[in-house]
């Protein structure tokens, strides 16, 4: 059976459905944001040379 609401109900219903998508849409937007700033960022030295080393006993070992 489909529920009947008053036209105003649908309206403020609707009115809310909009406001979350919106939202949802900004921490979207947001988290974007912040993930193509990490990708950018630098890789440390110190951790370049930890996967330099972890190369050179790979191919030594294998």
């Amino acid at each position: 059976m489909i529920e009947q609401r008053p036209p105003g109900e649908r309206r403020k219903s609707s009115a809310a459905l909009d406001e979350a998508r919106l939202r949802q849409q900004a921490i979207g937007v947001r988290l974007r944001q912040m993930f193509d700033q990490v990708v950018n960022e630098d890789v440390p030295d110190e951790f370049l040379e930890i996967l330099r080393r972890a190369d050179s006993r790979s191919s030594e070992n294998g």
